[in-house]
């Protein structure tokens, strides 16, 4: 029970470690705090194109139907957002879904999604820890049911209504890089009226031997479709598709923070509201809601301060530099395939290059990267706490001006630049990041951050 503990996004773990029992613990935990909490009803479970990931489902739907519980099971893989979407459109008490999203295919994870379909938050999470036991059985006629559906369908309609696009044959590639979002956005993107170009849509537990995360070094394929066919856009989605990488005929694969900005400014061409975003992603979001007389809220990095903060602040967009996002009236969850059908409208009504020259243009460039530095998930900690005491006045030629903690250090630097040090939420790892005016600017703070961290370690 030590090995299970819920981080950023749920319970991750290489199938040493996530096992068959384990997967029960967690179960029985679940189904002994909706207990508590004094609810009953049906729990929604889905689960991702990983070799295991169904044989999981089924275990946790067993020991959810032992404790009383109906529980509606997916009929195939399916998106986590989809999942979730589920969650809050029937009225279910809460779902599970069992994927590892973007880690590499000897990994497994769950995640639990409260009825509102929102992401998590602590008080749940830790509930849930604390509550971590072997499966109990009640009697047998108190045993609940389990209804196999297609939860796909309803979930796709409801995307097309939503975003109301008639996207008049824009031709798109799609890269479902083997996961879940395969047979989803692709066909969500078909019935919006696109010309759709598929790219790694088989199922393949192993992902092609490459995790499913789409980021630069892993997008060359698609960058290179979305080209050679003239393609107004490339579309990727990670492993259970809740976040969306982009790519453009001019730029390649796009930053996600200016992809952001862009979608953002295209909402609001025809909507009003603020935006939140998460410590790491870029000031550009700032800017363009300042133009359009908005606001914009920070968090931590993890989508769920991100939902929770965009319940608070009704804003009508939010997202993280990794490439989650969610918008207003939908679901406040992240999306990958909300956002792919959004970004296929954003490109229909001005393309995406455009929009990010004009933004550019009116707001100065923006750069952002970042490095990761190995850190034991004991010391992450101490090296967080022991930064208190390390920080210079000065990085890279530039002098300290402030600092936010909200999450890590954020480091302003008088040039206007910024340096972040975080400890990753699914990984042994501490995260840092930097944002400046040119990349050259950019290599040289993120190399300054690793000196000051590395050290620590």
């Amino acid at each position: 029970m030590e090995e299970v503990t819920f981080g950023t996004d749920g319970w991750r773990a290489t199938l040493e470690t996530f096992t068959d029992r384990r997967v029960r613990i967690v179960g029985q935990a679940v189904a002994t705090y909706l207990r508590d909490e004094g609810t009953v009803g049906t729990v929604g479970i889905g689960y991702d194109a990983r070799e295991h990931s169904r044989g999981f489902a089924e275990e946790l739907a067993r020991v959810l139907c032992a404790n009383g519980f109906d529980v509606l099971l997916s009929d195939r893989d399916c998106p986590t957002p989809a999942l979730a979407w589920t969650v809050r459109d029937r009225d279910l008490v809460g779902g599970l879904v069992l994927t590892a999203s973007h880690n590499p295919p000897e990994y497994n994870g769950i995640k639990f999604v409260p009825a509102d379909g929102t992401p998590a938050l602590p008080d749940v999470t830790d509930a849930i820890e604390t509550r971590l036991a072997e499966p109990e059985n009640r009697p047998e006629d108190e045993h609940g049911s389990v209804t196999e559906s297609d939860l796909i369908g309803p979930y796709v309609e409801h995307l097309q209504s939503f975003v109301g696009v008639d996207l008049d044959g824009l031709p798109v590639v799609y890269d479902a890089m083997h996961g879940s979002g395969r047979g989803v956005t692709d066909r969500l993107l078909d019935a919006a009226g696109a010309e759709v170009e598929r790219l790694r849509c088989e199922q393949d537990p192993e992902f092609g031997g490459s995790p499913p995360e789409p980021s630069a070094e892993r997008l060359d394929e698609l960058v290179e479709r979305v080209r050679e066919s003239e393609a107004a856009l490339g579309i990727a989605n990670d492993g259970d598709a809740d976040r969306i990488g982009v790519v453009t005929p001019q730029r390649g694969v796009l930053d996600p923070s200016l992809f952001f900005a862009a979608v953002y400014d295209y909402l609001l061409e025809t909507n009003e509201g603020s935006a939140v975003r998460t410590v790491s992603t870029s000031s550009i979001v700032d800017r363009v809601a300042e133009a359009h007389g908005e606001s914009v809220a920070e968090t931590p990095v993890g989508f769920k301060w991100v939902a929770e903060a965009m319940g608070e602040t009704g804003a009508l967009m939010g997202g993280e530099e990794s490439g989650g996002f969610g918008v207003a009236g939908h679901l406040r969850n992240k999306d990958g395939v909300c956002l792919a059908l959004l970004s296929a409208a954003a490109t229909a009504a001005e393309s995406l290059d455009d929009r990010v020259d004009r933004l550019e243009a009116d707001h100065g460039e923006i750069h952002q990267d970042r490095v990761s530095v190995d850190c034991p998930d004991e010391r992450k900690a101490g090296v967080v706490a022991d930064l208190d005491g390390a920080l210079p006045d000065e990085i890279a030629g530039s002098a300290v001006e402030r600092v936010n903690d909200v999450d890590g250090f954020k480091i302003f630097l008088a040039d206007g630049s910024w340096l972040l040090v975080r400890p990753s939420g699914t990984e042994p790892k501490l995260r840092v990041y930097a944002e400046a005016t040119s990349d050259a600017r950019v290599a040289e703070l993120l190399t300054a951050g690793r000196e000051i961290v590395e050290p620590l370690v």
